[in-house]
């Protein structure tokens, strides 16, 4: 072997390793002393009240967002598909960290319902929330809260137990399309029979 070639692979992997060793050491001072927090929760709150004026606009039907929630709620994702379906999306963690998300759409309730609901089944059974009678599906991932209603079907759904899901549903209220003073999702006289609003 070249003499030469050999000293210069030999250097060669001298300053790699007094590279790495420059660069652990800085890392090391700035993890002491900049400022840090153990237990910083990695997942953000977003603000969704911006998008939720809007989609209240936009959308063809009364769009439905939790209000008086506990603080222990974290509003995690935000989102509206102005395409076909024009579907609304807002996700939370409950207080345990569970998964809830709200979910409408102007899709067709049999391929929308199982599509969000990661393929949860109807169980044949329903709970009333404020005077409205929601369908209960239960699936291997996610259970859910269906509410069909005329042009449009409303969704609860999450890997949280049906309590956190009946207190979401409790929670939503929606304001007419174009926006007006808000009412409870469960309006009674908005009601819709599920053959109807699967139909629509």
């Amino acid at each position: 072997m070249d003499p030469v070639a050999s000293k210069r692979g030999k250097q060669t992997v001298r300053n790699m390793f007094l590279s790495t060793l420059v660069t652990a050491a800085c890392a090391g001072v700035i993890y002491i002393f900049i400022p840090h927090d153990e237990n910083a929760d990695p997942i953000k709150a977003v603000d969704f009240t911006v998008e939720l004026a809007t989609v209240r606009i936009a959308a063809p039907y009364p769009v439905a967002a939790p209000e008086g929630l506990p603080e222990k709620w974290k509003p995690t994702s935000v989102s509206y598909d102005h395409t076909a379906g024009k579907a609304w999306h807002l996700g939370f963690l409950d207080p345990d960290r569970k998964y809830v998300a709200v979910e409408q759409s102007t899709a067709d309730a049999r391929t929308y319902v199982p599509q969000v609901s990661q393929k949860a089944k109807d169980t044949g059974t329903t709970e009333t929330v404020a005077g409205r009678e929601w369908q209960y599906w239960e699936g291997a991932k996610y259970d859910a809260l269906v509410l069909l209603e005329k042009g449009h079907t409303t969704v609860v759904t999450g890997s949280a137990p049906k309590e956190r899901l009946l207190e979401m549903a409790e929670a939503l209220k929606t304001e007419p399309v174009g926006g007006s003073v808000p009412v409870p999702s469960a309006s009674p006289s908005a009601s819709v029979s599920p053959s109807a609003a699967a139909a629509s």
